[in-house]
C-alpha cells in the first residue's frame, strides 16, 4: 500500500488552499493524502484518495481560553498560547493520525509550529516558503529540518538573505494554484464587462487575507486621473473623510477576476501569492503596495517584485494627485510586458508532484543516504 501524505493548510487567504489542491490533484492517483485545515468548505474538487481532517483555528479564541500569557513564549514558537483546549484537539487529530498512518511525508503551508510537531514526532516535512523578514528562532528551526522547501514563485524572486543551503533544499514552482494559460485580449475583456473600450481603467485590487486598502487614497488617485475609469475589487476600508469622484467605482469581490486585470491598464495591487501571478501572467503595468501582513511578508515580495523589475513597489498608497501622477508615469515608462510573463510560470503542479514524489523516493527508498540532493527549477 502507498504511504500516505499529510498536508496542513492554513486557512487564512486563498494562496494556501489553491497551491495545496493543484500539487495534491497532480499526485499520482495512488497517493493517498490527508488535508488539516480549520475549515473545509473552502476547497475546489480534490481527486478521490484525498481526504480532509477539520481541525480547530490555531490562533482564533474562542472565548473560553484561560490567560496565561504571564509564561513566556519561547523564540522557536510564534503562536502558542497556553490552556486553549482547541490546540490540544487539533495537535492530538494530527499526532493521532501520523502514529496510524505512518506517513511518508507532511507538507505544512504553513506553520512552524506544525512542522516543528512533525520533525518532533519523526515525520519528515516539506516547508513552503513565503517571503518576509523569517530569521527568527521558529522559522529557522521549521526550514532547517525540512526535507525540501517549496516555493510557489519563480526563483528570480528569491530573498537575497536565503542562503545557499536552504537554495539548495528549496523547489521553485512559479504559479503553483493558480491560474494560467492565455489571457483575454483588453477588447474582449472590455466587451465581457461593458467597459469602454477606449477609457483608461485603473484596477486597485486588495487580497483576501487582510482588510484591504483605504478609501480615501484611492478616492485621490481617481481625482487625479479624471480621464480613466478607476476600478476596485477586493475589500476597501472605508474612510469617514473620502469625497470620491463619479469616475470611481467599488465592486467588492468579484468572480472571474482575470477579466479585469486584461482589462486595465494599470494595476494597483497587494502583494498576495494569488494576486501576484495573476498580474504577472497578464502582463500589465503594476504598482505593487504591499498590505500588512506578520513578518513583513508583503513587504519584502513587493521589494523582490521591484529588484526583478516585474513591478513598482511603493511602501504605501500615494497621499497626493501629483505622487500618483508620478507614481503612474513611473509604472508605465519602466514597464517590461515580456519579463512579467516570463516569471509567472505554466501549470507547475505536475513538475512539483514529481518533485515531492522524488523527495519521498529518496528519503524511504535510500534510508542509508543521509545527503538529500534536490533539484531546483527556476
Amino acid at each position: 500500500m502507498t504511504a500516505p501524505i499529510g498536508y496542513f493548510v492554513h486557512h487564512q487567504g486563498r494562496g494556501h488552499v489553491e497551491r495545496c489542491a493543484a500539487l495534491v490533484n497532480a499526485l499520482p492517483d495512488s497517493r493517498p493524502v490527508t488535508i488539516f485545515c480549520a475549515r473545509d468548505d473552502i476547497f475546489p474538487a480534490l481527486r478521490p484518495n484525498v481526504g480532509i481532517i477539520r481541525i480547530p483555528s490555531l490562533f482564533e479564541p474562542t472565548g473560553a481560553e484561560p490567560v496565561m500569557d504571564w509564561v513566556p513564549t519561547p523564540a522557536t514558537l510564534h503562536c502558542a498560547p497556553l490552556g486553549w483546549h482547541g490546540i490540544r484537539t487539533a495537535m492530538t487529530r494530527i499526532t493521532s493520525w501520523f502514529a496510524e498512518a505512518n506517513p511518508a511525508l507532511m507538507v505544512c503551508d504553513v506553520s512552524a509550529e506544525v512542522a516543528q510537531l512533525a520533525r518532533i514526532c519523526s515525520v519528515p516535512h516539506i516547508k513552503v516558503l513565503q517571503h518576509g523578514d523569517r530569521r527568527d528562532p521558529g522559522h529557522r528551526a521549521a526550514y532547517d529540518g525540512a526535507a525540501g522547501i517549496l516555493a510557489p514563485f519563480h526563483s528570480a524572486l528569491a530573498q537575497p538573505d536565503w542562503n545557499a543551503d536552504m537554495l539548495q533544499r528549496t523547489y521553485f514552482a512559479p504559479g503553483l494554484g493558480c491560474p494560467s494559460g492565455p489571457v483575454a485580449t483588453r477588447a474582449a475583456a472590455r466587451e465581457r464587462l461593458a467597459l469602454d473600450p477606449a477609457r483608461p481603467v485603473v484596477l486597485v485590487m486588495s487580497g483576501k487575507g487582510g482588510n484591504g486598502f483605504a478609501q480615501a487614497p484611492i478616492a485621490v488617485g481617481a481625482r487625479a486621473m479624471p480621464d480613466a475609469q478607476w476600478i476596485t475589487v477586493g475589500q476597501v476600508a472605508r474612510d469617514w473623510h473620502a469625497t470620491e469622484p463619479a469616475n470611481l467605482q467599488h465592486l467588492g469581490w468579484v468572480d472571474g477576476v482575470e477579466d479585469h486585470i486584461a482589462a486595465a491598464d494599470l494595476i494597483v495591487a497587494s502583494t498576495g501569492n494569488t494576486t501576484c501571478q495573476q498580474i504577472l501572467n497578464a502582463g500589465r503595468p503594476w504598482i505593487a503596495v504591499p498590505e500588512w501582513r506578520y513578518f513583513d511578508e508583503q513587504v519584502l515580495k513587493a521589494r523582490a517584485l521591484h529588484a526583478a523589475g516585474v513591478a513598482l513597489h511603493l511602501p504605501s498608497l500615494p497621499s497626493s494627485a501629483h505622487a500618483w501622477q508620478e507614481a503612474v508615469a513611473t509604472a508605465r515608462s519602466t514597464h517590461d510586458p515580456a519579463r512579467q510573463q516570463s516569471l509567472a510560470g505554466t501549470n507547475p503542479a505536475p513538475e512539483a508532484a514529481m518533485w515531492l514524489e522524488g523527495v519521498i523516493t529518496r528519503l524511504w527508498g535510500n534510508a542509508a543516504d543521509n545527503v538529500i540532493s534536490l533539484s531546483t527549477a527556476s
